[in-house]
């Protein structure tokens, strides 16, 4: 799962970076992993991009090289390859033209697609699914080139070779130098892609466009909503501001990610003409008839979201019920959302940090938590252990999406069915797993119908994480088992990309107090923090100055070493600028 962006401003003398700095901002839900933007000004592209948040990525010496009038943007959770900042996004290649790429999604059919393109003698740099659409796209382009300026329809046959070619889900935003932007969609339309315009705010008689993968970023920096990219539609606008629209599949037909609408867009976000809000709030309505169903006595006493994604439904919930809705999780929001948190270690703790209890609206009552989904099963034995320790006399757990069963192949983090709690147990089993009372999971049709009750005209979902029917039809047994054994790899990367968080928090840390320690004493081993930033090793046990605190010392000697060897190494914390690229 990721986010991403690509906009034009109309006006040639304007520069596009805040705009996509902000709407990655609005964005970072879909991914904290890495973040990236390439920009072009005249035909230079330039390129930064990095592991971390959209706030630590780009600073302000960032901002002044991410010149030009159009540009493309990213924001990263790993589901392919590895956590890597090797591998955020966009990514680059140079033939045809220079084209940049950002994708939101999964590439099935990667060994096939690999194996041909080594075969045409174009070299893969990652283990990324996304730089294989890229090159697939690239390949196709330079096939369409006729000794003559490229044209929209040469740009659409190559899009339309590339969906007969990649299996999967993707929505891709591409910049293609001195051509313009291009965004489509897979022909399932399972990840999604909005578009949106606006007059320009700085010339008359010329309109920005904007390609995000929510609506919220369309509205949160002033375009009007021109509606969705229609599954295996692309659209190009070049540079020159002209829209082209085209259908690039054979047999098109939409069939979202049911899982967008339970947890990963934000409740503002319209899609496929869905608002997601309405559509949670219907969740919960259908949730407590399944409860009153099962349970025509309950004891329930009061009904508690868990923060955040899960208050709509909750609400719903609590007013069918005739139960009071109340607030006893207050959440810490300085931390990452659990569930694409990399590695179970990680999630088990960050449950804790992230969640807090108010203990008087558990103490002596029955209550009923209410959850968006159960995966894992990770935070909610942890919400139940929590709620129990406040003083709850009986703990209930319901979920606003049925019950998880199977993987998902198509750019959601959900493993093998061995580490998925609902994998062969009932709600029974599944109660008793957690430590609850009772469990009760939504029906998966009463899901659905919460959708389609908004936009009927969505006939079919991509609801194969519970059904485990897999839309693309290419999935087979043996692809499920050749994913379990690459997920046993990945989890080495992701217990380094833990390391990597814990270390973000220590970067803070030394940076506040290095406020009032601008500088260290040179001749004492130490230094100041920039030199950290510019690779100056450090001495093993230098000693920290007065007020920074215990172990202030062995953090800067770590990040130091880190930043050493991140450059001897060639960074992946580049500036890409006018074909020149640069360590940071």
């Amino acid at each position: 799962m990721c986010g991403i962006l690509a906009a034009l401003l109309g006006d040639a003398d304007t520069h596009v970076n805040q705009l996509i700095v902000d709407g990655l901002t609005v964005l970072q839900h879909r991914g904290q992993d890495a973040a990236g933007i390439v920009t072009c000004e005249k035909g230079h592209l330039n390129l930064r991009k990095d592991s971390g948040l959209v706030s630590e990525v780009f600073q302000h010496h960032h901002m002044l090289t991410l010149r030009g009038n159009l540009g493309i943007g990213h924001v990263r959770y790993p589901t392919a390859g590895t956590s890597s900042c090797a591998e955020a996004q966009p990514l680059f290649t140079n033939y045809p033209y220079g084209i940049c790429a950002a994708h939101n999604g999964n590439i099935t059919n990667t060994a096939e697609l690999r194996a041909a393109l080594v075969q045409s003698l174009r070299h893969i740099n990652t283990g990324s699914d996304s730089e294989l659409v890229l090159n697939v796209f690239a390949e196709e382009l330079q096939a369409q080139h006729k000794g003559r300026d490229i044209c929209p329809t040469d740009v659409f046959e190559a899009v339309r070779k590339l969906m007969a070619r990649c299996h999967g889900a993707y929505g891709v935003v591409m910049l293609v130098n001195g051509v313009g932007l291009l965004g489509f969609r897979d022909p399932h339309g399972i990840r999604p892609l909005v578009l949106g315009t606006r007059n320009s705010t700085t010339q008359a008689g010329v309109t920005d466009f904007l390609l995000a993968s929510e609506s919220v970023a369309i509205d949160t920096l002033r375009f009007s909503l021109v509606g969705d990219v229609g599954p295996g539609e692309a659209i190009l606008i070049t540079t020159e501001g002209k829209l082209h629209r085209s259908q690039c599949a054979r047999s098109p037909q939409l069939m979202p990610c049911i899982f967008e609408y339970v947890y990963f867009a934000r409740p503002d976000s319209i899609m496929d003409g869905v608002q997601v809000y309405e559509a949670r709030l219907n969740m919960g309505e259908r949730l407590a008839e399944s409860i009153l169903r099962k349970y025509p006595q309950h004891d329930i006493d009061v009904v508690i979201p868990v923060p955040d994604t899960s208050r709509t439904s909750g609400l719903s919930c609590a007013y069918t019920l005739g139960r009071p809705f109340r607030e006893g999780f207050i959440k810490n929001r300085y931390i990452a959302r659990t569930f694409i948190m990399p590695g179970q270690a990680v999630r088990m703790k960050t449950v804790r940090m992230k969640l807090n209890t108010i203990r008087s609206e558990f103490r002596g009552k029955n209550v009923l938590l209410v959850d968006d989904s159960i995966v894992r099963g990770t935070t909610s034995r942890e919400l139940v252990s929590m709620a129990r320790e406040a003083g709850a006399r009986k703990v209930y757990v319901t979920s606003a999406a049925p019950a998880v069963r199977y993987p998902n192949v198509y750019g959601i983090d959900i493993p093998t069915r061995i580490e998925l709690i609902a994998n062969e147990r009932d709600e029974a089993q599944v109660a008793a797993e957690l430590g609850a009372d009772w469990v009760v999971y939504q029906a998966l049709e009463d899901l659905k119908t919460s959708i389609r009750k908004i936009n009927p005209s969505i006939q079919e979902f991509d609801a194969s994480c519970f059904d485990g029917r897999y839309v693309t039809g290419d999935i087979t047994d043996e692809y499920l088992v050749e994913l379990q054994g690459g997920r046993g790899k990945k989890q080495g990367h992701q217990q380094q990309q833990a390391e990597v968080l814990r270390g973000r928090a220590e970067r803070k840390m030394v940076s506040e107090t290095s406020e009032k320690h601008k500088t260290w004493n040179a001749h004492d081993g130490n230094h100041s923090a920039s030199n950290c930033a510019n690779g100056a090793p450090a001495e093993a046990g230098a000693a920290a100055p007065a007020g920074m605190g215990p172990g202030a010392a062995s953090v800067s000697t770590r990040l130091s070493s880190a930043c050493a060897e991140k450059k001897l190494g060639g960074s992946c914390e580049v500036l890409f600028n006018l074909g020149r690229e640069t360590t940071k």
